[in-house]
C-alpha cells in the first residue's frame, strides 16, 4: 500500500524562508505578466499586503458581521489555512481585490517589510493570536496563511 506524504509548507517565520520570499520578489519586474489571472505586478503587490494589513492595522477594515465570521471560519478557513495549494484563478474576498495602479515600488517595499516584521515577530507571537475573518488561530495556521499566498501570487509571476 502506497503512504502519501503530506507536502509540508515553508516556515516563514524562520529567516532563511523568509529572505527566501524576499529573493522571489525582488525578482518581479513592474512590467512582468502573470502566468494566469488578470492582476498586474503592482496590483498583485498590492493584494499580498492584505493579509498583512487584517493583521496588523484590522482597524482599517469594517470588521464581518458575526454570521459572515461564523460562515469564514466553518467554510472558507480550511481551504485558507490547509495545506491543499491554491486553485488558479480562485475568487477572493472583497478586501483583497485590487483594481487600479499602485505604486510597484511602494508595495514591493511595504510586503519586504510585511515579511520581514512578521519572520520577527515569529511562531510564539502568532500562536493563539485572533484573525481578522477567522478568530484565534495557531501559529500553523498563521504560517500557512503568509506563505501559501505568497507562494501562490509569486509562481503566478513565474517567480
Amino acid at each position: 500500500m502506497a503512504i502519501k506524504i503530506k507536502k509540508m509548507i515553508k516556515d516563514i517565520f524562520s529567516e532563511e524562508v523568509a529572505n527566501e520570499v524576499i529573493e522571489r520578489i525582488r525578482q518581479i519586474k513592474p512590467d512582468d505578466k502573470p502566468l494566469w489571472g488578470k492582476m498586474s505586478a503592482d496590483q498583485m503587490l498590492a493584494h499580498c499586503n492584505v493579509s498583512y494589513a487584517l493583521t496588523y492595522q484590522p482597524e482599517m477594515f469594517q470588521k464581518p458581521s458575526a454570521l459572515k465570521k461564523f460562515f469564514l471560519k466553518t467554510l472558507v478557513k480550511k481551504a485558507v489555512v490547509g495545506e491543499k495549494p491554491y486553485p488558479k484563478n480562485s475568487r477572493t474576498a472583497p478586501e483583497f481585490i485590487k483594481t487600479g495602479q499602485y505604486d510597484f515600488e511602494e508595495e514591493k517595499t511595504k510586503l519586504i517589510d510585511n515579511i520581514q516584521k512578521t519572520q520577527k515577530l515569529g511562531f510564539a507571537h502568532f500562536d493563539g493570536k485572533d484573525y481578522f475573518s477567522f478568530g484565534k488561530m495557531t501559529g500553523n495556521e498563521w504560517n500557512i496563511l503568509f506563505y501559501k499566498h505568497l507562494d501562490h501570487h509569486l509562481r503566478q509571476f513565474g517567480v
